[in-house]
Parts: C-alpha cells; sequence; structure tokens
C-alpha cells in the first residue's frame, strides 16, 4: 500500500542531486520547492522505514504466539502484539496524511479580511472582536501582524479590517476560517436587554509572491485621495489615501493606513496581488470544483460556519457540529479547540479518496 524503502531512497537520491545543480540553486523559487519535496520524503522514508520495522516484528511475535507454550512469555508476547499494532495504525495514518496532495498555499502567509454584515454598528463592533481574536491566537505562535487598511468606527469597531499576518504555515492553521460568523448577544446599546444576532464576513487568502501574478500597469488605475476617519473626521491633510482598480476584472483595493502615499499604494498592492491569486485559483477550482470540496469543503464564504452565542457562553462550529461552552477562552485567541478538530475533519474527509 506504501511506498518501499528502495523506491524512496531512489526519490531522494535524485531530489539531492537536484538540490546540488548550480541552476536551481540560482532559482529560488523552484529551489525551495524542491526542498520542501525533499523534506517530506525523507519524513515520509522515515516513517516507512519504521512501519515496515514494526510489521516485521508483528509477524515474528505471531509466530511466536503458535509456538510458545508458557503462558507467561505468551501474556508478554501478546502484549507486544497490542502495541505493536497500536503504533502500526498511527504510522498509516501519519503515512497517508504525508500521501496526501498537499495544498500549494498551506506554507504561505495570509491576507485576513473581516467585514461588517447584518447588524449595523454591533456586526461593526464584533469585526473588532474577531481581530482581537485573531491578533491574540497570532501572537500566541509567534506570528507577525500588520494592519493593512482599516474603516473604523467612532465607537471602536471597524466596517472592514484587512491584515497580513506572516509566520509559520499560517494558511494551513487558519484557511477555513472563511466564510460567516454569526453573533448572538446583547449590544451595548440595547436598552431591553434583547439579544440580537448580527453577522460578519471572514476571508482568509494566501499571500501572492511577485512571480505568481503578474500585474501590468497599465492594467491599474490609481486614485488618490485624503484618509478619513471615524465619521468622516479627516486624519490627513494630505491626498496619501490609495485607491486601485485592477480594470481586467474590475477588483478594488483601497488603503489609508499610512500617512505616505508610497506605503499605501505598496500595502494595496500587496492585497491586489493577493485578491487576484484567490480569483485565478477560485476559476480553476470551479472547473475541477469536486477535488477541491473533497479537501476543504466548499470554501463558499456566504456559508454561515459559526456561532458565538454570548449569553450561554457558547461557541459552535456547524461544519463539523462542534459545540464549546468556552466563549471567553476563545475570544482571547484560545481557538485550538476549534481549528485542530477542523484540520482533523477535512484530512479525514481527503482520506477517504485515498483510501
Amino acid at each position: 500500500m506504501f511506498p518501499k524503502l528502495d523506491e524512496l531512497e531512489k526519490k531522494l537520491s535524485s531530489l539531492e542531486e537536484k538540490l546540488s545543480d548550480p541552476a536551481l540553486i540560482a532559482n529560488q523559487r523552484e529551489y525551495k520547492k524542491v526542498a520542501q519535496e525533499h523534506a517530506q520524503v525523507t519524513k515520509l522514508a522515515s516513517l516507512c522505514g519504521v512501519y515496515w520495522k514494526v510489521h516485521e516484528e508483528l509477524a515474528e511475535n505471531n509466530e511466536m504466539l503458535h509456538e510458545e507454550e508458557d503462558p507467561e512469555l505468551l501474556e508478554l508476547v501478546k502484549n507486544d502484539i497490542h502495541e505493536l499494532k497500536e503504533k502500526s495504525d498511527k504510522l498509516e495514518n501519519d503515512i497517508k496524511n504525508l500521501l496526501l496532495p498537499k495544498d500549494p498555499n498551506d506554507e504561505k502567509n495570509i491576507l485576513l479580511e473581516i467585514r461588517a454584515g447584518t447588524g449595523g454598528d454591533e456586526a461593526a463592533l464584533f469585526v473588532g472582536d474577531l481581530f482581537k481574536m485573531y491578533s491574540r491566537f497570532a501572537d500566541g505562535l509567534g506570528w507577525n501582524v500588520e494592519i493593512m487598511n482599516s474603516s473604523p468606527i467612532g465607537i471602536g469597531g471597524f466596517k472592514e479590517i484587512i491584515a497580513l499576518i506572516s509566520g509559520e504555515k499560517v494558511y494551513s492553521k487558519l484557511k477555513y476560517e472563511s466564510g460567516v460568523h454569526r453573533v448572538q448577544r446583547v449590544p451595548e446599546t440595547e436598552t431591553q436587554g434583547r439579544i440580537h444576532t448580527s453577522a460578519v464576513t471572514v476571508a482568509v487568502l494566501p499571500e501572492a509572491e511577485d512571480v505568481e501574478v503578474e500585474i501590468d500597469p497599465n492594467e491599474v488605475r490609481v486614485d488618490v485621495f485624503r484618509s478619513s476617519g471615524p465619521g468622516g473626521q479627516s486624519v490627513n491633510k494630505t491626498e496619501s489615501a490609495i485607491r486601485l482598480t485592477h480594470l481586467p476584472t474590475g477588483l478594488v483595493v483601497s488603503c489609508q493606513d499610512e500617512k505616505s502615499q508610497h506605503k499605501n499604494k505598496a500595502k494595496a498592492m500587496k492585497v491586489l496581488r493577493a485578491r487576484l491569486l484567490d480569483k485565478m485559483e477560485q476559476d480553476q477550482h470551479d472547473k475541477i470544483s469536486e477535488d477541491r470540496k473533497s479537501q476543504v469543503g466548499t470554501g463558499d464564504r456566504s456559508e454561515r460556519i459559526r456561532t458565538y452565542n454570548y449569553p450561554q457562553g457558547r461557541v459552535t462550529d456547524h461544519r463539523i457540529h462542534l459545540t464549546l461552552y468556552k466563549l471567553e477562552a476563545v475570544m482571547l485567541g484560545k481557538i485550538n479547540e476549534v481549528i485542530n478538530p477542523l484540520i482533523v475533519h477535512y484530512q479525514a474527509e481527503a482520506l477517504k479518496k485515498v483510501q
């Protein structure tokens, strides 16, 4: 079922030969790909080596089971067989996961976009709460969070906030967060204590490298305007805010967080590049959608994925029917108990396809 050690050794030898090729070393993007494949095959070879050794020990123990007559030794052999089978099952699962088709974006940084939906100011306040949640989660993993653009409202929330989160395998951890996040709570402005339901949308876009998405400057209209704060209050007397319109697709990106026009344009280009990469991938996935759905679900951002119920202190992820009564901890950034089961679920769904 799994590749033999000699096959893996041949593959490793071929990859090591490629890694020593000066032409590949000069092409850092391709070199990185080959180096990642080499690391994966090395890990696979190690696991397969242990797997086959465990099976040899199982075969030996099964022979002893039929030959041994001493009751005490028989009991030891049975215990060994039980432990070896458990070890074999775990190794088999680990190897299958390594053999799964890899999402090429898993190693990438992300653009996190959170926008207020239904619910007015209460939705905007929850945008701020979700951003704090993800920022705290990122801090705990040593990731860096940089706000690319934001549209604050006067009472502390945001109509929209876009941030670049960079670190190790950010996309692999947060890619299942795209969708509609619903909040149920009593707003601060509610005088009669009624629970309101609001919604915000979250989009997780892999950061695009320059070589992945080439943008023709002639196809981008650049508009310059003055930055403004909550309620239209001017925060910058110079025209430093930037709006980019990608003419072929109609995609529009604005950035006003920096006082420098140059910095705002650089940030806006980064967001535009990520959105173009996302659009390219979505177009491709529409053509081969079945494979995508089997790996990461529909990815439909109109899909309600999670509810945060404050009166009950409850968080429910509707995709995997997971309910936790740990809302306070979750909002403080302790979201591993939600994220890890999602990753396991989608890996299991993908494994069904390779059984």
